[in-house]
């Protein structure tokens, strides 16, 4: 989907996605000290905005402005702050080494952007800080529910360590999901890898 296609997804109900952090992100994120945080393709802002309510000081980055604009109404209506920055991911560079957390949560790409969009993940990554990478795995299409079908945007999470290799990987595997639909509960199979730069 390009651009205008997500803009006009995003006007087309309240929330595409729920107002609560995704559940990996949350977990790898709840013992770490609050400091200065980025989420790449952020979408509505949910990760941006729950980092921020446990005192992160949290930047929103979406290349759409409908999405962003919703960050910002869901972080006035939680009482809290966040920066927004409208730019796609495939051409922003967050500034270097500035940032203790970096996100990237369902960015679905195929190469070279993905590994270009990574590299510049990587590079925000201050010392001691970490990068968390979320996304539906590409065994998600036969043996799993929802995502995206191409496999041409999606990866194992072996392929995303090797790009982002630069850190110390601590986690790098599938992790599964469960989905509540219409015709009961479904799993989901996504990929998580957490790195980590060394102080």
């Amino acid at each position: 989907m390009n651009h205008d296609d997500w803009n006009d997804r995003y006007r087309t109900a309240e929330l595409i996605w729920t107002a609560e952090p995704n559940r990996f992100v949350a977990a790898e994120v709840a013992e770490l000290p609050p400091g200065r945080a980025i989420d790449l393709a952020a979408g509505e802002g949910r990760n941006a905005v729950w980092l921020a309510e446990r005192g992160w000081r949290a930047t929103a980055v979406d290349f759409s402005e409908v999405a962003i604009d919703k960050a910002r109404q869901l972080a006035e209506s939680r009482g809290v702050e966040i920066e927004t920055v409208v730019a796609d991911i495939t051409a922003y560079e967050p500034p270097p080494r500035a940032f203790d957390l970096v996100v990237v949560a369902y960015l679905h790409l195929p190469e070279p952007e993905r590994s270009f969009a990574l590299h510049h993940a990587v590079d925000a990554v201050a010392p001691g800080g970490t990068l968390v990478i979320v996304g539906h795995d590409e065994s998600n299409i036969e043996h799993g529910y929802g995502g995206p079908q191409d496999p041409a945007v999606l990866a194992s999470p072996e392929q995303i360590a090797a790009v982002v290799a630069e850190l110390a990987i601590t986690k790098a595997e599938r992790v599964e999901r469960v989905v509540d639909t219409l015709d009961g509960p479904r799993v989901a199979i996504d990929h998580l890898v957490v790195g980590r730069r060394a102080d």
